[in-house]
C-alpha cells in the first residue's frame, strides 16, 4: 500500500497545479490517466499493482494562486478527504461546497470535482477502491450510499472527536506504509469502513436526513442508492432494481417514497440525466455518444427526456453552463 505526503508549494502536488504542457497534456502526479482529451473528460484510476488503498498528506500555506486544483478531477475511485485545518472550496459536478474544518467529505466513483480558494489546508486524501469494502467481513456494510446522494458529501466533525479522528487517520495511514503481508489489507479494509461510518454517524445526528435514521426503508433506500450507482447506465427498469434487491417493486416504490418522496422510476431517470448533464458540462462528446453512455440509444428520445428534467434541450444546456462558467 502507498502513502505520500505532498507540499502544495511544489507543482505537482495534490492540490497545486501542474504547469507542464497544455491543457490536454496535464497529467495527476498521483494515478494514471485513462486515455483522453478535451473532448472526453479522462478518468483516472488507481495503479496496477493490487493496491486497493492510497494516502496523501495535504499540506498548505501558500497564497490563493499558487494552490487549488484549477481544473476538473473525475476518478474511477472514492475519495475520502479529512480536512483537519484550513478552508477551501469544492466544487462538485459543478455545485460549490465550502469546506471548513475539521470535516470529512466522500467523493464517490465518476463525480467530477475540483478545488478553489484553498487557505492553510492541512488534511489526508484517502483514495480507495469498490474491491476494498465489497471483500471480507466488511462486505455486510455498505455505508458508500453518502456518495450516491446527489447532495453534500461533507461532514463536520464534533470538535470533541477531531483528535480521535486525526488518530485514526494517522493509524490507517501508517498501515499503508507498511509492506504487504497476509493482514495488511484487512486492516486498512477495517480502519477505512470505521471512518465511513463516523462519517454516516454524523451525517445522521446533524439531522440532515433524520426521516431516513434507523427504519428499513431508509435501510432499503440505502441499499437502492448503492446498487442505483452501479447499474444506472445498463439498467433503467424498476423490476431490475426490485429484483436485484429482492424485494416486490410495490414495496421498494413505497419505501422509495416514504425516504424520498419520489417513485422508482424518476430516482432512475434523475440519475441518468445527472451523469448526461456530468458530460455535457466536462466534455465535447456529440449527443448522441452521450445518450449511449448513459444507455439511451435513441437521441431523440433522450433529448427529450433531459429538456424535461433540465427544462432546456441538452445543446442548450451545454452552451449555457459553459457561458457561465
Amino acid at each position: 500500500m502507498d502513502a505520500r505526503e505532498v507540499d502544495s508549494k511544489r507543482p505537482d502536488g495534490a492540490l497545486a497545479s501542474p504547469a507542464s504542457g497544455g491543457e490536454a497534456e496535464r497529467q495527476s502526479a498521483w494515478f494514471p490517466r485513462r486515455p483522453g482529451g478535451l473532448r472526453d473528460l479522462p478518468v483516472r484510476s488507481l495503479p496496477d499493482g493490487g493496491r486497493p488503498l492510497y494516502v496523501v498528506r495535504i499540506r498548505s500555506g501558500v497564497p490563493d494562486d499558487e494552490t487549488g486544483c484549477q481544473w476538473e478531477e473525475r476518478d474511477d475511485f472514492h475519495t475520502l478527504f479529512w480536512l483537519r485545518s484550513g478552508t477551501g472550496l469544492q466544487i462538485i459536478d459543478g455545485t460549490p461546497l465550502k469546506l471548513g474544518s475539521p470535516t470529512l467529505t466522500l467523493v464517490g466513483r465518476g463525480q467530477v470535482y475540483r478545488y478553489d480558494d484553498t487557505h492553510d489546508v492541512d488534511g489526508v486524501v484517502i483514495s480507495f477502491g469498490d474491491d476494498l469494502l465489497y471483500e471480507g467481513s466488511a462486505a455486510q456494510v455498505n455505508p458508500l450510499w453518502l456518495v450516491g446522494r446527489y447532495g453534500t458529501q461533507s461532514v463536520s466533525v464534533p470538535a470533541e472527536d477531531a483528535l480521535r479522528m486525526d488518530a485514526l487517520v494517522d493509524v490507517l495511514t501508517a498501515e499503508a506504509q507498511r509492506p504487504q503481508d497476509a493482514s495488511n489489507a484487512e486492516v486498512m479494509r477495517h480502519l477505512l469502513l470505521t471512518l465511513l461510518l463516523l462519517a454516516q454517524r454524523y451525517y445522521d445526528e446533524a439531522g440532515a436526513d433524520r426521516a431516513m435514521n434507523n427504519d428499513s426503508d431508509a435501510r432499503l433506500h440505502r441499499r437502492f442508492v448503492a446498487l442505483l450507482e452501479r447499474d444506472f447506465a445498463h439498467h433503467h427498469d424498476v423490476d431490475h432494481y426490485a429484483e436485484a434487491l429482492r424485494v416486490p417493486p410495490p414495496l421498494l416504490a413505497r419505501a422509495l417514497s416514504h425516504s424520498t418522496g419520489r417513485p422508482t422510476k424518476a430516482l432512475i431517470t434523475d440519475r441518468v440525466m445527472l451523469e448526461a448533464s456530468r458530460l455535457l458540462r466536462f466534455t465535447d462528446l456529440q449527443i448522441g455518444e452521450i445518450a449511449s453512455r448513459v444507455g439511451l440509444r435513441n437521441q431523440f428520445y433522450f433529448s427529450r427526456a433531459f429538456k424535461h428534467r433540465y427544462g432546456e434541450s441538452p445543446q442548450a444546456y451545454r452552451s449555457r453552463v459553459r457561458e457561465a462558467s
